[in-house]
């Protein structure tokens, strides 16, 4: 965001916006997902505490990014809007990622919790894996062309989502029960 106030952002501000806080809401995203293993690997319990402020730091970069489009790019226009959405598919599940996003930052609160309970405040958090796919997807598809960068992200979330699943499985999974034994 300080590269705006330099006016460093190049020639169409308005796309280089949007991708900049496109790419951050990915980052935020891919950390907050990498605070799990992070802390079941190194044991550092207190990393646990920074998971809600980088899904927050996501989400809020997810709403400028959409504010950007539909401010800055589209000036509000509604019925340009929608008809931007049905003809573009990557605008779409951007869409998508966000209405995925929004009920996570609302419920992200500890008097959420409290009201949904534990366990259905997880299972409603579980949406996160799905917006880091959708949030990819979008990526990829709104690029086109240089498919690098998407494809990465891509293979962090593989990794990030890989590394639940594989810990899901039980203990012969885990790393401690491997270098017990």
């Amino acid at each position: 965001m300080l590269t705006a106030w330099r006016s460093s952002l190049g020639a169409d501000q308005i796309r280089d916006t949007e991708i900049r806080t496109g790419l951050w809401t990915l980052r935020f995203l891919a950390i907050s997902l990498a605070v799990t293993p992070a802390r079941q690997l190194t044991g550092l319990g207190t990393l646990a505490r920074y998971r809600r402020t980088f899904g927050l730091f996501s989400f809020f970069y997810a709403c400028v990014h959409l504010l950007t489009w539909t401010w800055a790019d589209t000036n509000f226009d509604l019925p340009f809007m929608w008809k931007e959405i049905v003809k573009h598919k990557y605008i779409l599940v951007g869409m998508l990622t966000f209405l995925l996003l929004l009920p996570l930052a609302i419920t992200s609160t500890k008097g959420s919790i409290r009201r949904l309970g534990g366990q259905r405040w997880n299972r409603l958090h579980r949406l996160v894996y799905a917006a880091a796919v959708t949030g990819t997807i979008h990526y990829l598809w709104a690029v086109k062309k240089d498919t690098f960068f998407p494809v990465v992200y891509f293979v962090v979330f593989a990794l990030l989502l890989g590394y639940r699943v594989a810990r899901s499985r039980g203990p012969a999974w885990s790393l401690r029960s491997r270098t017990a034994a």
